[in-house]
């Protein structure tokens, strides 16, 4: 159900398959995550409390971002420090996975969709450093 992606003891990213899932609410980040993903899987007529999220002072170093596959599949590559490529994981429909740490490219492998949910505001360019890859064997 869950798959985790690691690269030298460091979690790389989270995957949450397209499986059905058990009943309840099942977080799979730690709380020191700084985007925190949970499944909820309720019977008919379970109600949840109406709330208000209270106002928390944060800070966020590191963005982490959470892609949801709507349809099609995606090749996802991750990259360590040294941009050099460790893993690569494929997702498919009803996938979803949350960048949690290292480098990260994707390639779609058909027609895609998906959503990208990740922490504000964006900065721009200071967001995020582009780089060409480097192999293992470089």
């Amino acid at each position: 159900m869950i798959e985790h992606i690691v690269v030298d003891d460091q979690v790389y990213a989270l995957i949450v398959r397209n499986q059905p899932l058990d009943p309840g609410i099942h977080f799979v980040t730690p709380d020191s995550y700084s985007q925190q993903l949970a499944f909820m899987h309720h019977p008919a007529g379970k109600v949840i409390e109406p709330h208000i999220h209270n106002t928390v002072e944060r800070s966020v170093d590191l963005t982490q971002e959470v892609l949801v596959i709507r349809s099609g599949r995606l090749q996802v590559d991750f990259y360590d420090d040294t941009r050099t490529k460790r893993a690569e994981a494929q997702l498919e429909s009803g996938d979803v996975i949350l960048l949690a740490a290292g480098g990260h490219g994707f390639t779609a492998l058909t027609d895609i969709e998906m959503i990208e949910i990740k922490q504000g505001p964006y900065v721009g360019d200071e967001d995020k450093t582009r780089f060409l890859p480097r192999t293992a064997h470089e």
